[in-house]
């Protein structure tokens, strides 16, 4: 008899095992209730489409959905995509032909539907200060508008060292994030900056304000070793002042070999969500924290277990922005592009 309640019982723990259900990610509103943020764009590339322009929408920040088929939103774009609104509520996306390219392309919405070139800009990379050396390369550029000072910050990586057949990494630990200033879009600051001092590579950096100070989400471009344990991670650091200095610059918060990150507010405006790619296109990451100093930790997804995906992301989806949405404009781009939902 004791064999049998020994082996009900095991049979117990695993059977409650099976049916049990893993804490939700915090930040979710309850049923009836009205969510701070309604609904989210992500705005992103494709494994076999680099560099073009797709759309994804979420209603809760976790779950996306394709839009259009899973075909372009417009064939003009080309880029690492990056959306920011401007003070009249106009979009504006950068973008480049390649790194390679020396000009940095702009175009604008009204909409989120239709896009037109706006402007272009061609930095001169070699009059930087301290930055002689930099190389004709012009990575990922960025948008930022800041509501105090009604100015634009573009920001981009931009190296200064080839890589050789020996040491392909050199050229990565050598990018340097730069920037400019615009307050139209049309006349930039001149000499580029660097925004950084820090002896490190940096790409994909990208500019927010929140929480009375200012924040770059960066990516540790060294390559990791037991020398430089925090390279190729997601990192955070901030600032009182929009163009820095910026300091206390975090340890990891997304584990090696990640990159392009993304944040958002929670559907209860008192979470963040910050996404990041595991490259090259693998899968991605989701970390969560109540505020950006932290602490952060990280979301359970891409298992194929449905009780463990707490996120969900169309396959194949690559680098881009995710933009909060009203519940509005979330229904006027399925109403013009149609969802493509899961078959969960």
């Amino acid at each position: 008899m004791k064999i049998s309640r020994r082996l009900l019982f095991i049979a117990g723990l695993f059977s409650a095992a099976a049916f049990a259900r893993q804490p939700d990610p915090p930040g979710q509103v309850r049923a009836g209730e009205k969510p701070v943020n309604e609904a989210y764009l992500f705005a992103h590339m494709t494994h076999s489409d680099y560099g073009r322009l797709y759309y994804s929408v979420s209603l809760d920040g976790l779950h996306w959905h394709r839009l259009n088929a899973g075909k372009r939103i417009t064939d003009d774009y080309r880029g690492h995509p990056d959306i920011a609104r401007g003070p009249d509520g106009t979009y504006y996306i950068a973008g480049n032909e390649s790194d390679a390219s020396p000009t940095i392309n702009i175009w604008s919405s009204r909409d989120l539907i239709e896009w037109k070139r706006y402007s272009e800009y061609t930095p001169d990379l070699k009059s930087t200060p301290g930055y002689s050396q930099a190389l004709q390369r012009i990575g990922a550029p960025k948008l930022f508008f800041d509501e105090a000072s009604k100015r634009f910050v573009m920001t981009w990586h931009t190296p200064h060292l080839e890589g050789t057949p020996e040491d392909s990494e050199r050229y990565w630990a050598s990018q340097r994030t730069l920037y400019v200033t615009s307050s139209d879009l049309k006349q930039f600051s001149a000499p580029p900056q660097r925004l950084f001092d820090w002896d490190m590579g940096t790409i994909d950096v990208f500019i927010r304000h929140a929480e009375g100070k200012y924040w770059t989400i960066i990516k540790d471009e060294t390559y990791p070793t037991l020398d430089w344990v925090t390279g190729k991670t997601i990192r955070i650091a901030h600032s009182d002042s929009l163009l820095g200095p910026y300091k206390d610059l975090s340890a990891p918060i997304s584990p090696n070999f990640r990159e392009a990150p993304m944040l958002i507010p929670s559907p209860d405006g008192k979470v963040w969500y910050l996404y990041y790619e595991q490259y090259p296109g693998v899968s991605y990451g989701l970390s969560v924290a109540s505020s950006l100093a932290g602490p952060w930790y990280q979301i359970s997804g891409y298992t194929f277990f449905q009780d463990w995906d707490k996120y969900a992301l169309p396959a194949k989806v690559r680098h881009g922005a995710m933009i909060t949405l009203s519940r509005k404009q979330y229904d006027a781009l399925v109403q013009r592009f149609g969802i493509e939902k899961s078959s969960d």
